[in-house]
């Protein structure tokens, strides 16, 4: 699948789905989402507890998913709005 900025993908099957997600400019879309997002969710979460040196390996893995969750959630909203009707 060509990686047009002005092209409009749509899609209908997960197939399609998983290369319209893998396309390079929503990959880097939803990268800089989830680093963003992620950073600001750590600093609220985790930082006290990171800061004071007390993080386990429990608070990194919660730490992990942190930036998780807001590259699923961009991603759910690219297949979102590109599904095809």
């Amino acid at each position: 699948m060509r990686d047009d900025p002005d092209l409009v993908v749509t899609w209908a099957t997960w197939r399609e789905a998983l290369s319209v997600v893998g396309m390079r400019r929503h990959v880097e879309a939803t990268i800089r989402i989830a680093l963003i997002v992620g950073t600001v969710l750590f600093a609220i979460n985790h930082l006290d507890v990171v800061a004071a040196g007390e993080a386990t390996a429990s608070t990194w893995v919660k730490a992990a998913v942190t930036y998780l969750v807001p590259w699923v959630v961009s991603n759910l909203g690219i297949l979102t709005a590109t599904k095809r009707r």
